[in-house]
């Protein structure tokens, strides 16, 4: 059985920062892109960012380029989202995914999805 399990989420001041992590159980990553996706209150679900199994494939939303960092430990079966300089605009619950995929595209492949942790960024 998948799970992919999030954690880091939390409460955080503009400019702040926090990183989340996912662990995937159930599944290689070697053959597993793994993506983060958020859902901000009323809008649509969007695709954050994207790292493939080998490293060599990225993709990033504009919205956060500069300021998030995906990253990945095969052996752990983590991913992880450095995230800097948060903005209000970043609240939102984010997802962790796995797609069967080798590369990043700008609508990353999600076969299997978290069950989500909040990202609120306020004063």
């Amino acid at each position: 059985q998948v799970q992919l399990v999030e954690s880091g989420g939390g409460l955080v001041q503009p400019g702040g920062s926090l990183r989340l992590s996912c662990v995937a159980t159930g599944l290689t990553l070697d053959y597993h892109t793994m993506s983060w996706f958020r859902q901000a209150p009323g809008k649509e679900r969007e695709g954050v960012s994207c790292l493939s199994s080998s490293g060599g494939s990225t993709y990033y939303a504009d919205s956060v380029k500069g300021r998030f960092t995906i990253s990945r430990d095969n052996t752990r079966n983590t991913v992880y989202l450095q995230m800097n300089s948060l903005e209000p605009d970043d609240t939102a619950v984010c997802y962790c995914a796995a797609g069967l995929a080798f590369r990043c595209t700008s609508s990353p492949r999600a076969d299997y999805w978290g069950q989500g942790t909040q990202v609120t960024v306020s004063t």
